[in-house]
């Protein structure tokens, strides 16, 4: 594993590597990388672009987890791709990357996963339930991973027991009365008409951002075709998040007639044009600066969703048609998510069943 040196213009001595490797077709190529400040950085290099092409369970964590993203990134979204970057350099590089993959064991994961459970920040804070479920989920989907396509024999997350919950223990959501008295404290108008659009139509953030005029229909109904998302300064538009989610909500008559007034005040604005272009950051620090000056309960901006939907289900609606307004892929996401909002429904259930067997005394006197 050879490095060579030359000679820049101004006399600095620089190093390049410079080695021959078979592809994934079985085609010889070559590689020559140059820029390395010092041999040890060359030689680095070309073990680590070597030890990429390995397909057996001692290739380094690091090297799986670039051949990893290198393929997840063809299938999945930019968005979600983001994510999975973000944890995996902050939360797991820091623990495996220097381990060979089939080093991993139950041990390390116990005692990876006892660094998480006992982290606090500055202000004291774990992290909570629903993240460290994530994280672990992350490390379980690359030991699964190295599983299918590089030979190992386990994956040692299972058998080290999974840490945090899929749910928050609390769901927090503002009451119809509680979100008015945080939108009559919005100054700007339209960032109070986006927050009226999120909480009195349920749509998420970023199909929020995507709207434009042409997806506000004559029929009171927004039209939800497109999310809208900002990857590393790259502004994109991408396919709703499930089929499900591309569909047709009517929205309130007050409502609609707030978006079309606010559409005409835009001079030059075009059909395909995005009506707001402010970004979801400045929505979660206007909620937060809002709901601190007026003492409501500090929620997320994705947390007026699931408002929406608690305000329905006390309307009495179906949990079929709520499904469908949210763009829910089925029925049971949307009951695992909103189950605990319905105990009085179930208990007034109960007691129709119960006539049926024991007829109220009214009844019982009837001739």
């Amino acid at each position: 594993m050879p490095a060579y040196k030359y000679t820049l213009k101004n006399g600095k001595i620089m190093w390049y590597a410079n080695f021959y490797y078979t592809d994934w077709t079985g085609e010889r190529k070559h590689i020559c990388k140059r820029g390395f400040k010092t041999q040890r950085e060359a030689k680095e290099y070309e073990y680590s672009f070597m030890d990429q092409q390995n397909n057996s369970s001692d290739i380094l964590f690091s090297s799986l987890v670039e051949n990893y993203l290198d393929d997840m990134n063809h299938r999945l979204k930019p968005t979600t791709m983001e994510n999975k970057r973000n944890i995996i350099e902050g939360k797991l590089m820091p623990y495996f990357s220097r381990l060979k993959v089939c080093d991993i064991d139950t041990i390390k994961i116990r005692k990876w996963q006892n660094e998480l459970i006992s982290f606090r920040d500055e202000k004291g804070k774990p992290y909570s339930q629903t993240y460290l479920k994530t994280v672990n989920n992350q490390m379980s989907a690359i030991m699964n991973y190295a599983m299918k396509h590089y030979g190992l024999s386990s994956n040692p997350c299972r058998a080290a027991g999974s840490i945090g919950k899929s749910k928050a223990e609390e769901m927090k959501f503002w009451t119809q009365e509680q979100y008015e008295i945080f939108s009559s404290n919005i100054q700007k108008s339209a960032i109070k008409l986006a927050f009226d659009i999120l909480f009195y139509s349920g749509i998420r953030s970023g199909e929020l951002l995507a709207l434009t005029p042409e997806d506000i229909l004559p029929d009171k109904r927004i039209f939800i075709n497109k999310n809208y998302a900002k990857v590393k300064g790259e502004e994109l538009f991408l396919i709703p998040k499930t089929p499900k989610s591309k569909r047709s909500i009517a929205i309130p008559e007050f409502l609609y007639d707030d978006i079309q007034n606010y559409i005409s005040k835009l001079y030059g604005i075009q059909p395909t044009d995005r009506i707001f272009y402010f970004t979801k950051s400045a929505l979660e620090k206007e909620i937060k600066r809002v709901a601190k000056k007026t003492e409501l309960p500090e929620i997320r901006v994705h947390d007026l969703r699931h408002s929406h939907a608690s305000m329905l289900i006390e309307l009495g609606f179906d949990i079929l048609e709520i499904s469908k307004r949210l763009g829910h892929e089925s029925v049971k996401t949307t009951l695992d998510t909103y189950s605990h909002l319905y105990p009085e429904k179930d208990v007034k259930l109960a007691g129709e069943l119960n006539k049926l067997r024991r007829p109220t005394a009214e009844t019982e006197e009837t001739p």
